[in-house]
């Protein structure tokens, strides 16, 4: 996969730091802009339609790999959905995801890199399409309470501490494969953290940094 640029705000500054911008095709055609949970879900829809497996590269295509809000919104939505996120080694996978992306943004890097052996990893398509229907009440819910606000906290000073956050979490997945819950728990703050930068939503973002704070609580609570 060749290097694509990475975005990381909303569309107010420059395009090389938004979190939400233009996803590209693999010929380099511009797509629509990610706006929701639901978009995303749609997204990931289509790359499973008409395949028996759905790669991360498949999904990528559709959801673009510009923008910083989207693929950490992916990551949180594949870490709680209980028939993708429970299969072993899905955790550890979408948290190298993640510390991959935000760590190239935190060092000030406007290409994401991932490797492609990561990118040829795949799932059935009828499980991944059962974890979207399971995720849509969820989906829902999230794209009725978001909305801009508390601008502060998506820009600047508060983007860096998201980023920070998401790498964070990100080192914490391997735990995750053996503590009971803490996945899910772990991707609400993730999907939280990718659509607060998408809306622009400082308060949903504040939420997210509070389901970080549980995670990291339940983990060294399980393991003391």
């Amino acid at each position: 996969m060749p290097p694509a640029t990475l975005t990381a705000a909303t569309a107010m500054p420059p395009p090389e730091t938004t979190a939400q911008g233009h996803h590209e095709t693999r010929d380099g055609g511009a797509e629509a802009e990610v706006h929701s949970v639901e978009d995303v879900l749609d997204r990931i829809c289509s790359a499973a339609e008409s395949r028996e497996r759905t790669s991360i590269q498949d999904v990528l295509d559709l959801i673009g790999t510009r923008s910083f809000g989207p693929l950490v919104l992916l990551a949180g939505l594949v870490l709680m959905a209980p028939l993708v996120g429970d299969i072993p080694g899905v955790s550890t996978l979408t948290g190298l995801v993640v510390a991959l992306t935000a760590g190239q943004f935190l060092v000030g890097r406007n290409h994401i890199w991932l490797p492609k052996w990561l990118l040829r990893r795949s799932a059935e398509s009828a499980s991944v399409e059962k974890a979207v229907s399971w995720l849509r009440p969820v989906a829902r819910w999230l794209d009725r309470i978001s909305r801009a606000r508390m601008r502060w906290l998506t820009q600047g000073a508060g983007l860096f501490v998201i980023a920070l956050a998401c790498v964070i979490i990100a080192t914490t997945t391997p735990l995750m494969e053996v503590v009971p819950f803490s996945a899910i728990v772990a991707g609400l703050a993730l999907t939280s953290y990718g659509l607060a930068l998408i809306a622009s939503d400082g308060l949903l973002a504040a939420v997210a940094l509070a389901c970080s704070v549980a995670t990291g609580g339940l983990l060294f609570g399980v393991l003391r």
